[in-house]
């Protein structure tokens, strides 16, 4: 089949706004629900409801103390107390219950005196007070909260637990509500399996593809008020979709179509909604979410979502969750926004709005962005994102340390304990924080790989509080110092937090022998590189220029990864023959290791922020027991020095 085109490219809410249009009247009318209140929390009021008994349906004491006629004291003073007789002038009471016939207002316990008489009677008990009380001090008056027939929520509400609190206290333990809207979810692709069903080495020899984003497409109907169901997986056969969606539409409100809106040769859901219905719009402009289709068929909203699950991600918030809200008649709710600095440069391409997910961390008083992986299929870019960059589609992107606005995905209290850190990649940085989160919750550390010396040069513009680095000095043999000197002016700790072993790694079996440097020149071998700057690409250098090769000979030279677990994945794909990276990144993948040295891994952290709280609370796990036991146990690390200061460094102004 030929390939699709996109037929257009609107801005998302253009597109929203026709696809809304066209859809046949009955789709907006859910229909309602009578549901006991204690099943009540997160569903949506259909109509408003009011208050069936006023509350407090009387006039109650709002303190412990006595009751009273309030006109009765107001003779009282200190310097004539008044007395008043318990059971005739004054009753006991208790927060909460009724005021006596009689009674308008209650004296506190705290300002009460009792004196007891004898007489011919028996006892009598007095209550002596000095200041008089005014008409219903203390006194929750009846209909004080809410009075009969008044309105306690309007419709649109999304029932809270202080909601269901106000809908007991009226009497209304039955309430309206919207029917959950349906959502039917197709995932489709000849490659695509359930994930019960996904075998290893299937997924790692590329014969198939696990389906989890009716996993995510789920829990977000279900958070914006929906019923989700997933269907079986289709093929890529045109009547094989056709059928799933006849089948859906039959009881679903709305059929979301995972994957096949692409413009690829097997992308078939733009050309089969086309000939079931109408395609209101193919192609939006946003990256990522570009391949999105919205249709309609019977009368009923079909979207077909890109596959990547970004994509994908971008594609539901645009359109399906604003139509559950519109069906729901609330209003969708807005995230946090906050004004923020990019540590880099954020190129775009004109044309096309841009979602970029980014790392947040409070430096000072200035909250800095490092942007995450671009890639529409790395769903970690937001499972690990703080925050959402939009790129306007006018523009060409941001240039660094221009403020930029981030709306949040996280509130923004949890930004005040995270330390940002900047550099060079180690695995041992996220079980740092693994571990710092279990110990001292309120502190978390946020690690963005741009390379040690990149990390370094971010602490000079003073984007991150801390830097992982190993950089070796090819003159003195000393890993970290040299760098320092030469990039940073302000006075800073070099803090040991591992030794470890780098070295290449290799395909399964190393079929090609590649056991040494020189090897990685032979005819054939494909190497993949990390980024320039970085502690790994230093070490490299270094070993080619002592060693007589020139790096030109290396094939892959150039191409660079920005992680030791990405070129470990590199060399496990078979995408290239070797890679340079620390052991415990091969044992991770079960890969072939050959140690070349044993290198200095550093953490750069000035003076300014060193004695901080959050900083403190990072070395107590360094320094912890458990912490170099569990990086012992991940292979090719020492952990002799670590949480050791090796070096002070006193800036620009120590240095004659």
């Amino acid at each position: 089949m030929k390939r699709n085109t996109y037929l257009t490219l609107l801005p998302p809410e253009e597109a929203r706004a026709n696809w809304f249009s066209c859809l046949d009247a009955k789709a907006f009318a859910l229909g309602e629900e009578r549901i006991p209140l204690a099943q009540a929390l997160r569903r949506v009021l259909s109509r408003p409801v009011a208050a069936l008994r006023s509350s407090p349906a009387f006039h109650g004491a709002a303190m412990d103390g006595i009751a009273v006629h309030a006109e009765d004291t107001f003779t009282a003073s200190a310097r004539t107390p008044l007395r008043l007789k318990i059971g005739e002038q004054a009753h006991w009471i208790n927060t909460g219950h009724p005021l006596p016939l009689g009674c308008n207002a209650v004296v506190m316990m705290e300002n009460i005196n009792t004196e007891t008489e004898k007489d011919s009677q028996g006892e009598s008990q007095w209550a002596v007070i000095e200041k008089a009380a005014f008409p219903w001090q203390h006194v929750r008056k009846m209909g004080e909260d809410m009075v009969a027939t008044e309105i306690i929520l309007p419709p649109g509400t999304c029932i809270g637990p202080y909601d269901l609190g106000a809908l007991a206290a009226g009497g209304a333990l039955e309430v309206p509500v919207f029917r959950r809207p349906r959502v039917s979810i197709i995932p489709s692709g000849s490659e695509i399996v359930p994930l019960v069903d996904a075998r290893e080495e299937d997924l790692r020899a590329g014969r198939v593809l696990p389906e989890f984003n009716s996993l995510i497409f789920s829990a977000m109907i279900t958070e914006a008020g929906g019923e989700a169901a997933t269907l079986p997986v289709v093929p890529d056969d045109p009547e094989a979709i056709r059928a799933a969606i006849v089948s859906a539409i039959a009881t679903a409100d709305m059929v979301i179509l995972n994957a096949g809106s692409s413009a690829g040769s097997h992308d078939f859901t733009a050309h089969v909604l086309g000939q079931m219905g109408t395609v209101v719009t193919h192609g939006i402009s946003v990256m990522p979410g570009k391949p999105t289709v919205l249709a309609v068929v019977n009368g009923k909203p079909v979207v077909g979502v890109p596959g990547y699950p970004v994509s994908a991600g971008i594609s539901m918030e645009e359109f399906v969750l604003p139509l559950l809200a519109l069906w729901q008649k609330r209003a969708m709710s807005e995230r946090q926004k906050i004004t923020a600095v990019p540590c880099n440069p954020l190129p775009s391409r004109p044309g096309m709005e841009e979602r970029l997910r980014v790392k947040l961390g409070c430096v000072g008083d200035t909250v800095v962005a490092v942007p995450l992986p671009r890639g529409a299929g790395t769903i970690t870019s937001l499972s690990r994102a703080d925050g959402i960059i939009r790129i306007p589609r006018d523009s060409e992107g941001c240039n660094a340390g221009e403020p930029v606005t981030v709306e949040l995905l996280r509130p923004a209290t949890a930004l005040a304990g995270a330390l940002l850190a900047i550099g060079s990649h180690d695995n041992t940085l996220d079980l740092l924080d693994s571990m710092l989160r279990k110990a001292h919750p309120q502190f978390r550390l946020t690690s963005a790989h741009v390379g040690s010396l990149g990390g370094i040069m971010a602490l000079k513009r003073g984007q991150c509080h801390l830097a992982g680095s190993h950089l070796l000095d090819p003159a003195s043999g000393v890993y970290n110092r040299k760098a320092i000197e030469d990039n940073l002016e302000e006075p800073t700790v070099l803090l040991r937090l591992v030794d470890r072993e780098q070295g290449i790694l290799t395909a399964p079996g190393n079929p090609l022998g590649i056991n040494s440097i020189e090897d990685l020149a032979k005819p054939g071998v494909r190497f993949i590189n990390r980024q320039r700057g970085s502690g790994t690409r230093v070490l490299l250098d270094y070993r080619l220029s002592r060693l007589g090769i020139a790096h030109t000979s290396i094939n892959g030279y150039r191409d660079e990864e920005y992680t030791h677990m990405n070129v470990a994945a590199a060399v496990l794909s078979g995408r290239v023959d070797a890679g340079l990276a620390v052991r415990a990144a091969a044992n991770a993948l079960g890969l072939p290791f050959t140690p070349i040295g044993v290198e200095e891994y550093d953490l750069v952290i000035p003076c300014r922020f060193f004695d901080g709280d959050a900083v403190q609370a990072l070395l107590d796990v360094i320094r912890s027991k458990a912490f170099r036991q569990t990086v012992e146990g991940m292979g090719g690390y020492g952990t002799e020095k670590t949480g050791q200061i090796i070096w002070e460094y006193a800036g620009k102004q120590g240095v004659e």
